[in-house]
């Protein structure tokens, strides 16, 4: 499959949980994200930026998201200043037992920027780890671990 079909495929993919496509796609022409539905193809774990830099050790973005790729294995979005959000499965939210983040599943929303966003911004949210394939998710258990790991850092640091 050719980049911009794996493109089209994923688009599609990630539109699939929303009734509305048109309106997300608008939101993406006028460089806006697009706010979609959780609980279909994918729920969204919600991670506190000062975990996510605590366990990577660092806040450069090009480091973050470097670790993120190796570690996580899965599209990851970063909301400049606040979140990270891991595109984890659907049922996840169910499931989840970390009081570290919440997830978002069935009847939540998350902001998804558009493919091609993927550079780090000041305040725009972009793909710190891009989606590679149709399907292809983080680990819920790989989310929660690196949380946890963020978590014990912050905790070695206090006096």
């Amino acid at each position: 499959m050719t980049t911009h079909a794996t493109e089209r495929a994923i688009t599609r993919w990630l539109l699939s949980s929303s009734r509305l496509a048109d309106i997300a796609y608008a939101d993406w022409a006028h460089g806006r994200p697009a706010v979609l539905r959780t609980g279909g193809v994918y729920d969204a774990v919600r991670m506190p930026q000062q975990l996510v830099h605590a366990a990577v050790g660092c806040t450069e973005p090009g480091t973050v998201n470097a670790v993120l790729a190796e570690v996580l294995d899965g599209p990851v979005i970063c909301q400049p200043g606040s979140w990270y959000y891991a595109l984890v499965p659907s049922g996840t939210c169910e499931t989840w037992r970390s009081a570290l983040a919440v997830v978002r599943g069935s009847g939540g929303w998350v902001g998804i920027p558009r493919m091609d966003r993927t550079e780090p911004t000041a305040v725009a949210a972009y793909w710190a780890v891009p989606v590679e394939s149709v399907g292809k998710l983080c680990s819920a258990d790989a989310v929660a671990g690196l949380l946890d790991d963020g978590r014990k850092r912050i905790e070695a640091l206090a006096p």
